[in-house]
């Protein structure tokens, strides 16, 4: 029987808001995940991600491949990672690699949007460093969240990049599984993968990226077409994230060919002449909240209204009160919201439920996010903020904990959920775990843009999108951009050469 070939596998994830003036920490990443080891492969056991996707390849072929876990760190996103914390990850990540011993191939999963303080292509730098020490000849494959924003330093790293192609993300695990297939295959002798790239100065919107609807879902059509070609291993759509304010902020291409370069590199030139055709329909149309909320108000429930400016999943602080304020000035009083508090979480522990007490809650990380709502309430429950996701949800986690949770309800109707931890919003189960019936409600505040769509569109008559003001607006002429390409399209016309 031969050898078993040893196959590392290493993931570090963060989508980093430059906009966000507080900054990610260490201790960010302790509080999520950062798993080293057997642990790390324990931890993401029957989870829906990448990194699960990984280890369940290398179990099906276990006679062929043994598993090396060298390190997993994730944080909810937020803020610019401190250089203290990137080095600590990025050095604890190089040396257990190196105590790992001699490995025959690499799996990696890297975001695409993580900035560090000192290093603003922060992927591009701890993949090269990876790359350093396996060598030129061990390959290595490497997934991405389509919200990243690809650099050369990325690519040339790989052999091989994988991105998700749902957005919502339904597909993580399918897409570790498919990353891993393609690194046996190329260990196995049967393909060589060789990579093209496109970066074009095009930022899409964050308003237009959900892949099931247009205007993305002709450019996937596209890019599914290219797959039917049997020297193609595969192919990436890269959306952007427009909130890493970084010299590679915009869409790019990514095609994977077997030994055919010209192919990769005509193919990936396909796309982009495709995204720069269509520029236009790939750009926001943004109206008022006032407006937004008035037509919420002409149409039956539940509407689940995305709060875009405070996106969770985009780094937000997840407490604002912009939508909730224009409810209640429209008399929508029969919503629902959950706010990141936990000062108010804090105050109401000494509480008993079904007392009637006065709170001011949101709007306390910043001002670009509104001010405290002031109520009298009752508290309806409180609860430890952990719950279960069985099924496939955007980020791939399954078990969740938003810290110590209340539940509190004005006599107008109006239902707030006050967290401790932030939480995007990616599954029902953080209302029903914690007795909030979703489909109470006519309308549902979501901190979210296209992530929160797979969890609410089962109990949703409507999905509408808010353009809220905060440090993850949909209205990018807002953001005050320092390092971004110039042109980049739309803040500047550009030309096809």
């Amino acid at each position: 029987m031969a050898e078993r070939k040893r196959i590392g596998v290493i993931g570090f994830l963060h989508e980093s808001n430059t906009f966000i003036s507080m900054p990610t920490t260490y201790e960010s990443f302790q509080n999520d995940w950062l798993l080293e080891g057997d642990k790390f492969r324990q931890g993401m056991s029957g989870a829906h991600h990448e990194t699960t996707g990984f280890f369940a390849a290398l179990d099906d072929n276990i006679d062929e491949f043994e598993a090396v876990p060298i390190m997993l760190a994730r944080a909810v996103p937020y803020g610019t990672i401190t250089a203290d914390a990137y080095s600590r990850i990025v050095d604890h990540i190089l040396l257990r690699l190196k105590h790992a011993g001699p490995l025959d191939g690499l799996l990696a999963a890297p975001h695409g949007a993580t900035v560090s303080a000192q290093q603003p292509d922060a992927d591009g730098y701890w993949l090269s460093e990876v790359r350093k020490i396996i060598g030129p000849d061990v390959p290595m494959i490497a997934t991405l969240d389509p919200h990243g924003n690809l650099s050369q330093k990325m690519a040339n790293a790989c052999d091989g990049m994988i991105s998700y192609r749902s957005n919502p993300h339904l597909d993580q695990l399918q897409v570790g599984r498919q990353a891993a297939e393609l690194l046996f295959e190329t260990l196995r002798g049967k393909v060589t993968p060789v990579m093209a790239v496109a970066t074009p100065p095009i930022a899409i919107n964050i308003q237009k990226q959900e892949t099931s609807h247009e205007p993305c879902l002709s450019l996937y059509q596209l890019a599914n077409q290219q797959l039917t070609d049997k020297s193609v291993l595969t192919n990436s759509i890269m959306l952007g994230f427009p909130y890493s304010d970084v010299e590679e902020m915009g869409a790019a291409f990514i095609v994977v060919t077997d030994n055919d370069q010209a192919k990769a590199k005509t193919l990936v030139a396909q796309l982009e002449a495709y995204l720069f055709e269509h520029r236009q329909a790939f750009q926001a149309d943004l109206e008022s909240v006032e407006q937004t909320v008035a037509k919420c108000g002409q149409l039956e429930g539940p509407i689940c209204l995305l709060d875009m400016g405070d996106n969770t999943g985009g780094g937000s602080p997840a407490d604002s009160t912009i939508l909730l304020h224009e409810c209640q000035r429209q008399e929508l009083t029969n919503t629902f919201v959950c706010l990141y508090d936990p000062a108010v979480v804090q105050d109401l522990q000494t509480n008993d439920v079904g007392d009637v007490v006065q709170i001011s809650v949101g709007a306390k990380t910043d001002r670009l996010h509104g001010t405290s709502w002031k109520g009298e309430v009752e508290l309806l429950g409180k609860y430890d903020g952990k719950f279960f996701e069985p099924q496939p949800r955007h980020g791939g986690a399954t078990d969740c904990d938003q810290g110590d949770t209340v539940v509190v309800r004005h006599a107008s109707g109006l239902t707030i959920m006050v967290t401790s931890k932030r939480q995007p919003p990616f599954s029902l189960q953080q209302l029903t775990s914690f007795n909030v019936d979703p489909i109470a409600f006519h309308i549902l505040i979501t901190k979210g843009v296209n992530a929160p769509i797979a969890a609410y569109q089962p109990v949703c008559r409507e999905i509408i999108r808010a353009n809220t003001a905060g440090v993850t607006t949909a209205d990018m002429s807002q953001l005050d951009y320092k390092h971004r390409r110039r042109p980049l399209y739309p803040f500047e016309e550009i030309y096809q050469e």
